[in-house]
């Protein structure tokens, strides 16, 4: 994998470069190739340069746990060899099962399209996991409902999922449909990242093979699920970044069977803004909405303004992420972060 010599270069700014990453360039910086990171595995790396994909070469003892696609790096030319990260301007990552540090997984990503299906696969428990995830990080969060051609109404599936969040956008399309694109075009122009995040089997390689209009023998591999219980199977096993149509950019991701929450307090209020809303009307500032007298929450469920059901969701990511977030402890000017309490 090596650059095209006889390829006319892209603008940087087709690639997702704005002045939010030529403002961190030193004098010396200028003579490297800015670089997006297009691949990452264990003992290799691969980017997308202004004249096309990049085997990058790592220095001695480089981590490539450290870097995520969408990551711009900086790189010596003629050898390829990476320098140095500019810093993200959004992170996606998230807390594994006893991992001691998050895994990366996508940067720099403008809009993140929530992947799920219309069908039992469909579940705003965990969708709502993922919102939280991307308010946390500043990036846009759509709702892509797929497989809409397979049911008679998909106006049951748009409603469990329009009330989770203010202003949520929501589209139901069919991902293998070239109309999808058009449908998903006004997060899709030229130099915008989008990721694709959900459960495996809900057509995220299906859409990515629309959305870059990919030949049979270039597409990603798809899956379907399972129709015993909607479950599907993993096709896509890393992440990686593909130029669509329209000139965005896309990083697809392998299906996330559990999302821990953690340290997204901000993304929780955004998420449950009504809930964030009325707590200060509460008698009590540490209110836990549950039976404290003078809850100004309590009193909205009780007069049918406020969901039940969403308050509790609501009290169960609040606990987790409170159990799954470190904290500083120790003495003054020598805190360690130290898990609040046990991953869950």
């Amino acid at each position: 994998m090596t650059d095209a010599p006889d390829q006319t270069p892209l603008p940087l700014a087709s690639l997702g470069w704005t002045a939010f990453f030529d403002d961190q360039l030193t004098e010396e910086d200028r003579a490297l190739d800015p670089m997006r990171v297009a691949t990452v595995h264990r003992a290799r790396m691969s980017a997308q340069s202004v004249r096309g994909p990049v085997r990058l070469q790592t220095p001695p003892l480089t981590n490539t746990a450290d870097y995520a696609v969408g990551d711009w790096v900086l790189v010596v030319p003629d050898t390829n060899l990476l320098t140095r990260r500019l810093e993200r301007k959004t992170l996606i990552q998230r807390r594994t099962e006893g991992g001691r540090v998050p895994q990366l997984i996508a940067a720099n990503v403008d809009t993140l399209f929530i992947v799920t299906s219309c069908n039992d696969d469909l579940n705003p428990a965990r969708l709502e996991r993922y919102l939280a995830l991307a308010n946390e990080v500043g990036t846009t969060p759509v709702i892509v409902l797929t497989k809409a051609d397979q049911v008679a109404d998909t106006a049951p599936y748009i409603a469990q999922v329009a009330g989770l969040q203010r202003d949520l956008p929501v589209v139901a399309l069919n991902a293998n449909a070239p109309e999808a694109a058009a449908a998903l075009a006004p997060w899709c122009g030229v130099g915008q990242t989008v990721a694709l995040v959900g459960s495996s089997g809900v057509g995220k390689s299906s859409l990515l093979n629309t959305l870059a209009a990919k030949s049979a023998e270039e597409a990603q591999a798809t899956g379907s699920i399972r129709e015993d219980d909607a479950k599907g199977r993993h096709t896509t096993t890393s992440r990686s970044l593909h130029g669509i149509v329209g000139g965005a950019w896309v990083i697809d991701t392998p299906g996330i069977r559990t999302l821990h929450v953690s340290d997204i307090s901000v993304g929780l209020d955004v998420l449950f803004a009504e809930i964030a809303e009325l707590a200060p009307g509460c008698r009590f500032r540490d209110c836990t909405h549950a039976h404290e007298p003078g809850c100004a929450v309590q009193a909205a469920v009780a007069a049918g303004t406020l969901d039940p059901a969403r308050l509790e969701r609501w009290r169960k990511l609040i606990d987790e992420n409170r159990s799954n977030t470190p904290v500083a402890t120790g003495p003054r000017g020598n805190k360690t972060m130290k898990a609040f309490g046990k991953h869950r």
